[in-house]
């Protein structure tokens, strides 16, 4: 009977340390349904950015950019919390996003033939640049803009890998 105290204290150990290990869950909102965070895209060319979850509050940001990826942070009922390529956060409306696959292309970069650094060039591709986001491995993703099609370093891409936003 004295030995009880200790194997249940060893069994509550050993089991928090293997729970410390298990992977971390993902966040699903309760409102969409959908992982948080993630990226979307501007379903409009004309989207408002607010200070706030509705439409009472003022306007911070204009959007002009029709597929424009914006990383979604936090949603609510009828608004979503997004952050853009340049670092701003504001709210807008669920309707004024849709599920997309591009990327907006923060620095200069080379578009290459293959995912290696020394490949073939294809294309140069400047600041600001929307691409077709394909699937990304080992740093590289494949993309598509206009009719040049290759792989651009992921690191240079903004909506191409959400745990990369510092979230």
């Amino acid at each position: 009977m004295k030995w009880a105290p200790f194997l249940i204290s060893a069994v509550f150990f050993l089991g928090g340390a293997a729970m410390a290990q298990a992977p971390e869950l993902v966040r699903v909102s309760r409102f969409s349904g959908k992982p948080v965070p993630r990226f979307e895209t501007l379903k409009f060319a004309m989207v408002n950015g607010r200070a706030g979850p509705s439409k009472q509050h003022p306007v911070l940001w204009e959007y002009q950019r029709k597929g424009l990826p914006l990383l979604v942070i936090k949603e609510s009922q009828n608004w979503r919390r997004v952050r853009d390529p340049s670092g701003t956060e504001v709210w807008v409306h669920a309707r004024m996003l849709e599920d997309g696959h591009k990327a907006y292309v923060q620095t200069p970069t080379v578009l290459r033939q293959d995912p290696m650094p020394g490949a073939e060039p294809v294309a140069d591709l400047g600041r600001g640049v929307l691409v077709d986001l394909g699937a990304c491995t080992r740093g590289w993703c494949r993309v598509r803009a206009q009719d040049f099609r290759g792989y651009a370093p992921e690191p240079s891409l903004w909506g191409a890998d959400p745990g990369e936003t510092g979230l």
